[in-house]
């Protein structure tokens, strides 16, 4: 049994608690007191301790373009032009490197579990790797080697668009049909950190038939199914001229729209399209960082939420990696959006980067400090200059705090990161430069 004290902690049902103790038992916590003072042989975690953080939305490779996608005009379009050159040069071994370094990065922001959205299967050229899977292991095991759990959301991926073939690098994302894809995803086996997801990864990639292969392959494992919906108006305008009819409505069609799925992005939706998911259960993640950076524009959060719809939130592009940002994006967004102050409180916010992330993910057990539940616990300093004065509050994590002020991160009952130092990575800046500069080289 591991103690851990905690200066301050979040608790639910409870808010903000001085002086609680943690006891943990293989991974998971098996006692809480608050007003405790710590024990001899306690661990001491200082500022206020959060849940974990879980990263919904994730595409590693994208961080080799962080500052160099900023410079000229356009939209997302012209930025996917970009994204496909990065996509070109990798092989398992430099994505390895590659996405340890993304990993660790997240751990010392707070992120204990994230969802990587997985496309970029094949070899250059469309080849398979002698193991079909080699690219998705090496996310695994860079997700190991970084402190982090992970939900691989293998993705289906067979269109260049609306009845346009796969080309150029494009072809490192197919699989040529849903059921071959599904034989290679049924292929990958979980274990203790690693879960396995599907994603479809648009309706604009994945032909109507297709997709429904995805949905009922996601059913019969009792996977996570996510997908990318309405992130551009372009994609629904050309969903419409296809199926006339919006993507939202083309995933419920084929069966992907449920309580164990998750639409990413749901930036340009109708009413019709809010009254389906929340009908049939299907949460929202919104990556408000992403969004705003390929101008994408700013999803209705606030009406989703209204509708009893669940949000959670990822930083996908990795433009910056700070879920607390996200988070806070989402109000600061609709602030935008409505001309109207606190949508959602700090409390509503924490949870979507937090238990509702984690069921997102497929980890229930996960998301909240509480009996039960795994011992994942984020230390975030109270003293910095972001966060002096402003007291042991939710709002001052939630509303001023940053990735910076994330002090210790505790995955699993394991110390990942002490006083802002990566444990099982000893430069992970270093790790990150070593890394993109191979890739881009």
């Amino acid at each position: 049994m591991t103690t851990w004290w905690c200066e301050h902690a979040w608790l639910p049902d409870i808010g903000v608690a001085d002086g609680v103790l943690v006891k943990t038992e293989e991974g998971h916590i098996a006692a809480i007191s608050v007003d405790a003072a710590p024990s001899a042989d306690s661990n001491r975690l200082h500022g206020l301790v959060i849940p974990g953080l879980a990263n919904v939305h994730s595409h590693a490779f994208h961080r080799a373009l962080r500052g160099r996608a900023q410079h000229g005009a356009g939209d997302f379009w012209a930025w996917r032009n970009l994204m496909y050159d990065i996509a070109e040069r990798l092989d398992p071994d430099s994505y390895y490197a590659l996405a340890r370094g993304v990993f660790a990065e997240m751990a010392l922001a707070g992120v204990t579990c994230v969802g990587e959205f997985h496309y970029l299967h094949n070899a250059p050229g469309g080849g398979r790797y002698s193991d079909a899977n080699a690219m998705g292991h090496a996310l695994m095991n860079a997700a190991a080697s970084a402190g982090v759990r992970l939900t691989l959301l293998d993705a289906c991926y067979l269109t260049g668009g609306f009845g346009q073939p796969l080309q150029g690098p494009q072809l490192r994302f197919g699989d040529g049909s849903a059921d071959s894809w599904a034989l290679r995803v049924e292929q990958l086996t979980e274990h203790e950190g690693v879960r396995i997801g599907a994603a479809i990864h648009s309706v604009r990639a994945v032909p109507l038939a297709e997709a429904e292969v995805a949905a009922v392959t996601a059913k019969r494992n009792g996977w996570p199914l996510h997908m990318h919906v309405s992130e551009q108006v372009a994609e629904n305008e050309q969903c419409i001229e296809k199926y006339d009819r919006t993507p939202t409505q083309v995933l419920a069609e084929v069966g992907a729209l449920t309580a164990n799925s998750t639409a990413v992005h749901a930036t340009h939706l109708t009413g019709a399209d809010i009254a389906l998911l929340s009908k049939t259960g299907c949460g929202v993640c919104l990556c408000p960082t992403t969004e705003r950076d390929l101008a994408d524009g700013i999803g209705p959060a606030g009406t989703l939420a209204s509708h009893g719809v669940s949000l959670s939130v990822g930083s996908d592009g990795h433009a910056l990696i700070d879920l607390l940002e996200e988070a806070r994006a989402v109000e600061m967004h609709e602030r935008l959006s409505t001309n109207r102050r606190g949508r959602f409180d700090a409390s509503a916010l924490l949870r979507a980067a937090t238990v509702v992330g984690h069921r997102a993910l497929g980890w229930p057990d996960a998301g909240v400090i509480a009996v039960g539940m795994r011992a994942d616990l984020v230390a975030v300093d109270l003293e910095s200059v972001r966060t002096a004065g402003a007291g042991a509050s939710l709002d001052a994590v939630v509303f001023a705090a940053t990735a910076a002020d994330v002090t210790d991160v505790v995955v699993d009952d394991r110390h990942v990161v002490r006083d802002r130092q990566h444990l099982l990575i000893d430069d992970v800046a270093r790790e990150l430069a070593t890394s993109i500069a191979a890739v881009l080289s």
